[in-house]
């Protein structure tokens, strides 16, 4: 059997032509006046009613979008603190290391990464920090709080 062999099971019935003269009298056969009567009318779905009156959800108050670590290298570290300093996130905003906006209330999250080398000993406080950063750290004698 070949595609262009298949046949369909009933024949294909065509759509009623509706408006078209004849003896259907004043509706035409569609029963109705107004929206309902006319060619290509589409009424709006329920829901869309619903959700119209739903009021917006204005501004950033995600988490998502909040809640995002500024990141810090260890390279970074190297050339912005001397030997025995203790990191804060208030010191690394000082240095110039992390930007926040101006009117932030509190401080941002903090997250050092392993990227580069480090040969001074620091003291990390309130900062997280990445398994590889913290080797590299503990390795020179450093400490994370």
């Amino acid at each position: 059997m070949q595609l262009n062999e298949l046949k369909r099971k009933t024949a294909q019935k065509a759509p009623k032509r509706v408006g078209r003269g004849g003896s259907r009298g004043k509706t035409s056969g569609r029963g109705t006046k107004g929206q309902k009567a006319r060619a290509g009318h589409r009424i709006r779905p329920d829901v869309r009613e619903k959700l119209k009156k739903l009021p917006k959800q204005r501004g950033y108050q995600f988490k998502s979008i909040q809640a995002k670590h500024l990141v810090v290298n260890v390279a970074a570290l190297e050339t912005a603190f001397s030997a025995g300093e203790t990191v804060t996130s208030k010191l690394l905003i000082e240095r110039g290391l992390i930007r926040i906006r101006k009117n932030a209330s509190t401080l941002p999250l903090v997250k050092i990464l392993g990227t580069g080398e480090l040969t001074k000993k620091v003291t990390l406080v309130g900062c997280e920090v990445s398994e590889s950063a913290k080797t590299k750290i503990e390795k020179v004698g450093g400490t994370v709080l």
